[in-house]
């Protein structure tokens, strides 16, 4: 599966080659003239053809080193552009995440407001009877004055029953007429706050509609600066799929794809490496400055392997999709055993990113998991995501933390998650591992996403 830095290395490697292979050609071509010097004599014609060998040599080189010098620009121009390409990506992904998130809050909001706009109504609807009482005794009232006692006094002791009456009801009716109106004056407060809510999500949505028209071209652009050689992508892709059929469990589809797949055996070879390299950097390093390092693990978007190791990340790592978890790990799972990893009831269509920096081991659909990705974090740690609808990175590929590799459907396929639950939306699954063992990814989750997706 080739990629950017893949490509930047064989260049590199071209070059260098190319490079040499000159050097060695007017070398040779400098000792064979010197011997036929010493054993000919001073010949001038052939002294003479031996210079125009030589210059035509000299152009050559000079031809090649500028094509060396127009490759060394290429590569410049290569890594400005890949790094400006991650940092748009990780960038439009948040904003998009953020947007999602105060959607699924105002939905909340809308969601309480109905709730209780249905239960004042439903209180209305129960003293339907009492309240069209009251308007009877006030209209009966306003029609029917009291008695003028003086011009007919005969009717004095029907005023005095009917006013004791009408005392007697009075508080009542009074403290249903102030219920009455409270409950009418808060029920047109909660229609008027539904009625801006739902404007404000319409924006929302709008605003989401424009955010993944946009993310969705520089989707695109990156994938196809990674996948150059289309015939060996589908090639990996249908054996990706082959050996998830033939896989029992998540350990052994790890196994296989990093035992039969080219593109994931050099994932995890480069994985490996960059596990050597950072430790004999790190052990270089003062103390103070591998803190400075663990401060800002995913500062820079030219990074071709992680910063830090995973397991220096607890704490610090983002929410793969906004949402709020529904199970977490170790959770009872409904079949007599416990959950393995956590389920984040997602927004319909909503991104995902990659929650950690890692190369892709696995990319398409497995048994009732849905689309799965697999990401090798380094240093023994997997990172599972499934239950979405389509992926966009492809094995072998380095990702960034933030970065976009998937989108959820409208929960209208059913996984085995989302049959686990009985959701209607779609259903995000989280598993982390650890030599080929689920452990619990609560501390590693940054503070701000801990009410939603920590342990």
């Amino acid at each position: 599966m080739p990629r950017t830095d893949m490509s930047v290395s064989s260049m590199a490697g071209n070059e260098a080659t190319e490079r040499g292979l000159i050097s060695a050609a007017l070398f040779a071509i400098s000792v064979a003239f010197s011997a036929h010097a010493e054993q000919q004599g001073p010949d001038a014609k052939d002294i003479s053809s031996k210079q125009q060998e030589l210059r035509g040599v000299e152009d050559t080189m000079g031809a090649a080193q500028e094509r060396a010098r127009r490759l060394e620009e290429q590569l410049v121009d290569h890594a400005a552009a890949r790094e400006r390409l991650n940092g748009a990506l990780i960038e439009s992904t948040l904003r998009l995440q953020e947007t999602e998130g105060r959607a699924a809050e105002i939905e909340e909001r809308l969601s309480a407001l109905t709730e209780n706009e249905r239960k004042i109504v439903a209180s209305l609807d129960s003293r339907r009877g009492l309240i069209m009482e009251i308007l009877t005794v006030l209209q009966r009232m306003g029609r029917k004055p009291p008695p003028a006692l003086i011009a007919r006094p005969n009717e004095i002791l029907e005023a005095v029953r009917a006013s004791l009456a009408l005392g007697a009801l009075l508080p009542q009716m009074r403290a249903e007429a102030r219920q009455l109106q409270r409950d009418l004056s808060e029920l047109e407060q909660v229609r008027d706050g539904v009625r801006r809510e739902r404007e404000r999500l319409a924006e929302q949505q709008a605003s989401l509609t424009a955010q993944r028209e946009r993310l969705a071209p520089m989707i695109g652009e990156r994938q196809e600066a990674l996948s150059t050689a289309q015939s060996a992508l589908q090639a990996e892709t249908e054996r990706a799929r082959t050996l998830a059929q033939r896989a029992t469990s998540l350990k052994d589809l790890i196994s296989r794809m990093e035992a039969d797949s080219a593109a994931a055996r050099r994932a995890a070879e480069a994985a490996r490496k960059a596990d050597d390299e950072r430790a004999k950097a790190q052990a270089m390093l003062s103390e103070r400055e591998r803190l400075k390092a663990l401060s800002a693990p995913f500062k820079d978007p030219a990074r071709l392997a992680p910063a830090v190791a995973f397991i220096d990340l607890k704490g610090r790592l983002p929410a793969p999709a906004a949402g709020s978890v529904v199970r977490r790990f170790g959770a009872p799972d409904g079949f007599g055993g416990k959950e393995k990893g956590l389920s984040i009831a997602a927004r319909e269509n909503g991104v995902v990113i990659a929650p950690c920096d890692g190369w892709i081991a696995f990319s398409g659909p497995y048994r009732s998991y849905g689309q799965l990705l697999i990401i090798n974090a380094g240093g023994g740690y997997y990172v599972v995501l499934a239950g979405m609808s389509r992926t966009n990175v492809n094995v072998g590929q380095f990702v960034l933390a933030g970065e976009p590799i998937a989108s959820m459907g409208d929960g209208a396929a059913q996984t085995a998650a989302t049959i686990a639950i009985g959701a209607k939306q779609p259903i995000l699954y989280v598993e982390f591992r650890k030599d080929g063992a689920s452990i619990d990814s609560g501390p590693w989750w940054a503070k701000s996403d801990s009410r939603k997706v920590g342990g």
